[in-house]
C-alpha cells in the first residue's frame, strides 16, 4: 500500500498571534499590498489605534516608507506576496547600503498547489533574488513557524540593522482558488 501524505489545515490563530510580535517589538508602522494571505493580519493593523498603516499601489513604495518611518523614530514592517519582491530589488538597495533596519513579512505564490502559471517564476526566485542582494530571509512553514520567525526577525532587524524577508509559505498558507 502506498503511503499518502496528510496536509494538516493551516493554524488559525497565527495572524493574531504574529500581530503580536510586531506590536511587542513595538511596531508602529505597517504597509502593505493586499493579499489574502496577510488579510488578518491587515485588519489587525488598520483597527489598532496605536498602529499607521498604509496601504501601497506598489511594493517598493513600501521599503521607501519603512527607511522614513525608521528615520522619524518609528519602527516598520512591509507585507507583501511574493509577485511584489520583484518590484522591490532596486529599491533594497536604501536599506542594504544605508543599514537601517528592514522587516518584510512575504507570502509565497509559485509554490504548493499554485494554479497561476504567472505566480511560479518570481515565487521560485524570491529567495535567492532577496539574498543575492543582501537580505536575510527566514522561511516559515507553519503558522508556529511563522510566530517564531517574526519574533527573531524583528530582533535581528531592529536590533542588529539588518535587512530581513520572513517567507511564508504557501503551504503554510493554504491552496489559493479563485
Amino acid at each position: 500500500m502506498a503511503a499518502t501524505t496528510k496536509v494538516s489545515p493551516p493554524k488559525s490563530d497565527w495572524p493574531d498571534e504574529v500581530f503580536q510580535q510586531l506590536r511587542d517589538a513595538d511596531v508602529r508602522h505597517i504597509s502593505y499590498v493586499p493579499d489574502a494571505g496577510h488579510s488578518r493580519l491587515i485588519q489587525h493593523s488598520i483597527d489598532d489605534p496605536d498602529v499607521v498603516t498604509t496601504m501601497l499601489t506598489t511594493e517598493e513604495e513600501g521599503i521607501a516608507i519603512a527607511a522614513g518611518a525608521w528615520l522619524g523614530g518609528m519602527r516598520s514592517a512591509v507585507l507583501m506576496q511574493s509577485s511584489g519582491v520583484g518590484n522591490c530589488i532596486n529599491m533594497l538597495s536604501l536599506p542594504v547600503q544605508s543599514r537601517s533596519p528592514l522587516l518584510m513579512i512575504v507570502t509565497m505564490r509559485g509554490e504548493w498547489a499554485e494554479f497561476n502559471p504567472w505566480q511560479v517564476p518570481m515565487g521560485q526566485a524570491v529567495e535567492a533574488s532577496l539574498e543575492a542582494i543582501g537580505v536575510l530571509t527566514v522561511r516559515a512553514d507553519s503558522g508556529d513557524e511563522a510566530v517564531a520567525a517574526v519574533a527573531q526577525a524583528a530582533v535581528m532587524a531592529f536590533d542588529g540593522d539588518q535587512q530581513v524577508a520572513v517567507l511564508l509559505s504557501q503551504k503554510m498558507l493554504g491552496k489559493k482558488t479563485w
